[in-house]
């Protein structure tokens, strides 16, 4: 089902002026705070009225300015996670999962399902308070689930929780965009979380449409910044090859070889690595006796110099785009521009946990 998104809204001084289309999977809305990235969620929602636009969830129109349509939140067919979980702290954990339906209560078997897919089936007789933070998110995107919704809204629902938390979280957001048919429009300003979830990325800076497509052409893209220079980082998809007695795990990236700090994914897994810019030193050759195991060979696609001392180097490898943090020195000393040929250099334990997903 596609979300159409056209609308207008003040607040002060600041404007929300857009559009943009989502579809399915999810749809993540990338930009530093500020971005205009919660009000759209809300003028979706039906929390906040823009001053104009129109907002279409597939054929049903949820907001029409002109045409005087506004439908209210309840009628509106969509589950809403929040930055905390917003649990009813008198009911237990099942109680909560079976508040707020927007339809009969459904058969057991997709209660069942739910439950097994976000694993708290030991926690459903728990009240809130027992439950740690990464549990209550869970259980609130159970809640949003099992609502009967046509869509999910996700506003920052890990920005509270602390890094362990957040790795907790991230594989069952993975499972509703792998197997759940429910779309999901899904906030954030963190890239490596951006990185792993999202099937398209809308990115916004002050209220405005930077850029939108899939996740790996975006965040590949040199001139979408969002979130400033140091979260620049590209997208690789890669297979699972084997787990070494050594602690590293080995990647086929398109024919390129790529090894990690060990992940838990099975051999022929496909899996999602972000490669920060700020990682990736550059080789005019191919180097010899570096302790780095990745080299990736490439072409320079593109030098764009910053205002500062920097540059961001695009380079094309077999294994997908990849991005560089250099100086504008070192882009100047190895001649760099588009069309020669260059040699990504990334060591394994640059790339951290939260950076793979599948």
């Amino acid at each position: 089902m596609t979300l159409s998104v056209q609308l207008t809204h003040r607040q002060g001084d600041f404007t929300l002026d857009l559009a943009f289309e989502t579809p399915p999977g999810i749809t993540v809305l990338f930009g530093r705070s500020g971005s205009g990235k919660t009000s759209i969620v809300n003028a979706v929602a039906g929390l906040l009225t823009p001053d104009a636009g129109r907002i279409a969830l597939g054929d049903r129109v949820l907001f029409d300015r002109a045409q005087g349509i506004c439908l209210p939140p309840h009628r509106r067919r969509i589950g809403y996670v929040f930055q905390e979980g917003r649990l009813f702290p008198h009911l237990t954990v099942a109680g909560n999962l079976r508040f707020g339906r927007h339809r009969p209560a459904p058969p057991r078997a997709e209660f069942d399902r739910v439950v097994e897919m976000l694993g708290i089936g030991p926690l459903l007789y728990r009240r809130p308070q027992a439950l740690s933070g990464g549990e209550k998110q869970r259980v609130a995107i159970g809640r949003a689930l099992l609502s009967g919704p046509e869509m999910i809204l996700a506003d920052e629902p890990l920005a509270a929780l602390d890094e362990a938390r957040k790795a907790e979280i991230l594989p069952y957001f993975e499972r509703l965009r792998d197997d759940s048919s429910v779309p999901m429009l899904y906030v954030s300003h963190a890239a490596a979380e951006v990185a792993r979830l999202a099937t398209t990325i809308v990115a916004l800076d002050a209220g405005r449409l930077l850029s939108q497509g899939a996740a790996s052409e975006v965040l590949a893209d040199p001139r979408v910044m969002p979130t400033g220079v140091r979260a620049m980082g590209a997208v690789l998809e890669a297979v699972v090859v084997a787990h070494h007695a050594d602690g590293l795990t080995e990647l086929d990236a398109n024919g390129l070889a790529l090894f990690l700090p060990r992940v838990r994914q099975a051999p022929g897994r496909r899996l999602r690595v972000r490669i920060a810019a700020q990682e990736v030193i550059l080789s005019r050759t191919r180097p010899e006796g570096l302790s780095a195991l990745n080299i990736l060979p490439g072409t320079v696609e593109d030098v764009r110099a910053g205002d500062g001392p920097g540059a961001i180097v695009s380079l094309s490898t077999a294994a997908g785009p990849v991005l560089a943090r250099v100086t504008r020195r070192s882009a100047e000393t190895l001649a760099l521009r588009p069309g020669v040929p260059c040699h990504a250099i990334v060591k394994t334990v640059a790339i951290a946990p939260e950076d793979v997903g599948r």
